[in-house]
């Protein structure tokens, strides 16, 4: 597949600009770091049971926010991953490229190599005949 559709975000194409972002991210699981260390103090201070009770059901909601959360984030990640970008320190092949390659269709798209040995005659000096 040359050009792969884009990752589908409820029935639209996914906007990376859209949604919650990695700071929210960081705040839900801040506030989530916080409730679960005072939880269990709340029941050796002996606070009333219903603010315990209160703790636990807010604990549930932001595992399943924050879980909701990551999820998204993850998909943006594979978005992004999707794209025929070649990355600028590799040396490898894309996925992408491999796939072309085993296809047949990497005639007009593929990065052209230069075998060793064509690279050891290039750094050479030419030699006075």
């Amino acid at each position: 597949m040359i050009n792969p559709p884009k990752v589908q975000y409820k029935g639209d194409d996914l906007d990376a600009e859209r949604g919650p972002g990695l700071g929210c991210f960081r705040f839900q699981l801040g506030v989530l770091v916080f409730l679960v260390v005072l939880t269990p103090f709340t029941v050796v201070w002996q606070w009333p049971a219903w603010i315990s009770a209160a703790l636990l059901f807010a604990i549930i909601f932001l595992l399943l926010v924050a879980g909701q959360t990551i999820i998204f984030l993850l998909r943006l990640v594979a978005a992004d991953r999707r794209s025929r970008r070649r990355p600028l320190g590799s040396a490898t092949k894309t996925v992408g490229e491999l796939d072309d390659e085993a296809d047949g269709r990497a005639a007009g798209t593929a990065v052209t190599e230069v075998s060793s040995t064509e690279q050891e005659d290039a750094d050479e000096p030419p030699q006075a005949g």
